[in-house]
C-alpha cells in the first residue's frame, strides 16, 4: 500500500515539474526577443531556422512565443 501511495505523489511532482518547466520556457531573455525579431524579419516564420540561433530554444517554443505575443487579431 505504501508503494502505490508514494508512486501516485511521485506522479503529481513529476507533472507538476513539467508544468513549471514549461511555464519557463517561454520567457524569453530581452536578447533571445530581440534575435526573434530580427530574424523574422528577415526569414519570416521558418521557426526552426530561427531556433537554431538560440541554443536551447525549439522551433515550437519560438513560433508559441511569437503568436501569443506577435499575432494580430483582425
Amino acid at each position: 500500500m505504501a508503494d502505490s501511495e508514494h508512486s501516485s505523489s511521485n506522479e503529481n511532482f513529476t507533472d507538476t515539474q513539467e508544468e513549471t518547466s514549461e511555464a519557463t520556457k517561454l520567457e524569453f531573455s530581452e536578447d533571445e526577443e530581440t534575435l526573434i525579431i530580427r530574424m523574422f524579419n528577415l526569414v519570416g516564420e521558418r521557426w526552426a531556422l530561427i531556433a537554431g540561433r538560440i541554443p536551447g530554444r525549439t522551433a515550437e517554443e519560438i513560433e508559441k512565443y511569437w503568436t501569443t505575443r506577435y499575432s494580430t487579431s483582425e
